[in-house]
């Protein structure tokens, strides 16, 4: 089993700079962060954006992954997230992981003046954005003609480092998401949330049957995606300790998960934890996993 970290982007690089170095030194398998131009209650704090600051990480890492944990089409075009990331997937020497969300209603929705979208909606042009964006990281001319996107003979050379393109991850919860995971996605995200009065490990056992059954529609293997959850909503806090962090781990490894997902701790936020127990849990915690295999 794997685990990963999400740096937000909310120091200045004089100090990010040694989160990103560490979380290589540690053998983590993955560092991302989110893609947002302001987030939640970081809304009137320092926040930074996902491409340099990857760029960034990737110039100072050897052997972690790097990726957005996610992109989403709420500001987001697919030939421009296409072309940023070649880029990072060539200045990483092919350690770029792309994680998409369909894009919630918040700050990132409305800046760019939208209107507000119903969840069907978001959900169409999600499929839209996802599709467009796995064909552009495929070829080297491209060109769509969707509702949501237009593109016009773009050149995509020399394409990326990863063949056919970099591993795209989908957030997904529902049923719609999750038949659209099932038919791109090398990997599927899990944020943990906790649904119709289900604690979190019983919405994530429901989401992975759906997505068990999408597949099994489609031909594909279980084995043939990668889980991923992060613990980002719900009901558990796995870095109370090192035990629970262990306890947490552990029940999702028997559900099947892949990989499991931290966020590096920040003070003053919902995101603080102890910062020695966070080292604990980076090195010690993370080769324990990979003595669980898949």
């Amino acid at each position: 089993m794997r685990l990963s970290t999400v740096i937000l982007p909310v120091n200045r690089w004089t100090q990010a700079s040694a989160m990103w170095r560490q979380a290589d030194e540690y053998g983590l398998h993955a560092a991302y962060t989110y893609d947002h131009l302001s987030w939640r209650s970081f809304r009137e704090r320092d926040w930074f954006t996902m491409v340099p600051t990857l760029a960034a990480a990737a110039t100072l890492t050897n052997s972690i992954r790097l990726g957005p944990l996610v992109s989403t089409p709420n500001f987001r075009h697919p030939l421009l997230l296409a072309k940023d990331l070649a880029a990072l997937d060539d200045i990483s020497q092919g350690r770029v992981l792309i994680g998409l969300g369909s894009g919630g209603t918040g700050y990132d929705a409305t800046v760019l003046g939208e209107e507000p979208m119903s969840r069907a909606a978001r959900h169409r042009r999600f499929a839209e954005f996802a599709r467009a964006l796995d064909h552009l990281l495929r070829v080297p001319v491209g060109n769509l003609d969707g509702p949501w996107y237009r593109v016009v003979d773009s050149r995509q050379i020399p394409g990326t480092v990863q063949l056919p393109r970099p591993p795209i991850y989908l957030s997904a919860l529902g049923p719609q998401s999750l038949a659209l995971a099932a038919e791109i996605a090398d990997g599927w995200v899990s944020i943990g949330s906790a649904t119709g009065g289900r604690s979190t490990y019983e919405s994530v056992s429901d989401q992975i049957v759906r997505l068990d059954e999408q597949l099994a529609t489609r031909g594909r293997a279980r084995e043939s995606i990668d889980r991923i959850l992060l613990n980002f909503e719900g009901d558990e806090r796995p870095l109370q300790s090192f035990e629970s962090f262990l306890d947490w781990a552990g029940r999702y490894h028997e559900l099947g998960l892949d990989e499991v997902v931290v966020h590096w701790p920040i003070a003053d936020s919902s995101f603080d934890s102890d910062r020695s127990l966070f080292e604990r849990v980076a090195t010690e915690g993370r080769e324990i996993l990979a003595t669980w295999g898949r």
